[in-house]
């Protein structure tokens, strides 16, 4: 482990299960650095209820997300992982560092404008949902964030955060890196947008079945400009495709774009190897998420475990910050 090399990462308990898209995103980031870096990984259920929620849903969420990252390979030897809520220092920093920033910064950021949109209204807390995930990050200094390339304006509002801070009442917090993964960002199955836990039919699950698989690939949008099998596409239009460069070897892939650009590959043949592509990769993911659902307990002591390694670094920092503010 390189000293003084810390990574945060977290990830909302919103959906039965994480997608490809959490998987390519955030948890491989999470396993490209858990040799290298001191590793926290958070999942994040303040974040879950900014929104309508049910309490016995999110109870279930949130144990089936550890499970997952525990799965996909996350070794909890190496890598301190919790539950938001267990670490309530997280919401007392976010207080304090709310107090310094504008509310049009909370305005502008893609979270809050989508969100609202889709529900029509917001509660306080999906306003505060930035300074929340800056506090998140910054109560243990991180240096580095895994994150798709949706979040960037968060990661940039929590450097913001820390400037102001640093600026304000002197030098404390490094100002948080995000790492840009191969599978940055994955395209929604229905073309709308980056593939979302709470688009059902736009996700593809971690724990989805081979059929699953297949029967959502199948349904999937490609270029439009593919009506006919006889037409011409172009790769880069198509979600499909986009897929394919984060799963499929680059002499495939090769084969795959000029078979789309002459017609001389359709839609169909194209979706069934990107299928076969996950189903494989999937594969010993899954076998491993059976092993662990059928031991939840153990998952539970996981949690536990690392919010008890967690707290005393957060209050580490968030008695440095009281005492720089004048509340210590």
């Amino acid at each position: 482990m390189a000293v003084g090399k810390r990574m945060f990462t977290g990830l909302q308990p919103s959906g039965q299960s994480l997608h490809i898209g959490n998987y390519l995103s955030a948890i491989k980031g999470v396993l490209a650095l858990q040799d290298t870096h001191e590793c926290i990984l958070c999942v994040v259920d303040y974040h879950a209820i900014t929104v309508p929620y049910d309490p016995n849903v999110l109870r279930r969420f949130t144990l089936n997300i550890a499970t997952e990252y525990l799965a996909a390979g996350v070794d909890p030897e190496r890598v301190t992982m919790m539950v938001q809520s267990d670490v309530p220092e997280h919401t007392e920093l976010a207080w304090l560092m709310g107090c310094l920033m504008p509310v049009p910064k909370f305005e502008q950021l893609p979270t809050y404008k989508d969100k609202r949109a889709r529900y029509g209204t917001a509660s306080f807390g999906l306003l505060a949902y930035p300074i929340l995930m800056a506090a998140d990050i910054l109560i243990y200094k991180a240096h580095t964030v895994p994150v798709g390339r949706d979040q960037l304006p968060h990661i940039e509002f929590a450097r913001e955060v820390a400037r102001k801070f640093n600026h304000t009442f002197g030098e404390t917090f490094p100002e948080p890196e995000a790492r840009i993964n191969a599978g940055a960002y994955i395209p929604s199955l229905d073309g709308k947008g980056a593939m979302s836990k709470s688009a059902k039919n736009g996700s593809i699950d971690l724990s989805d079945t081979a059929n699953t698989v297949q029967d959502k690939l199948a349904r999937a949008v490609t270029d439009p400009a593919r009506v006919r099998r006889t037409d011409p596409g172009e790769p880069h239009n198509c979600p499909v495709y986009a897929i394919h460069v984060c799963y499929t070897p680059q002499g495939m892939l090769a084969q795959l774009a000029q078979g789309c650009r002459e017609a001389a590959i359709g839609c169909l043949e194209c979706k069934r190897i990107l299928a076969q592509e996950i189903i494989s990769d999937l594969a010993p993911l899954q076998a491993r998420r059976r092993e662990l659902l059928a031991r939840p307990q153990r998952v539970r002591e996981i949690l536990a475990q690392g919010a008890a390694t967690a707290r005393p670094r957060a209050r580490e920092t968030l008695s440095e910050v009281r005492q720089r503010m004048g509340l210590d």
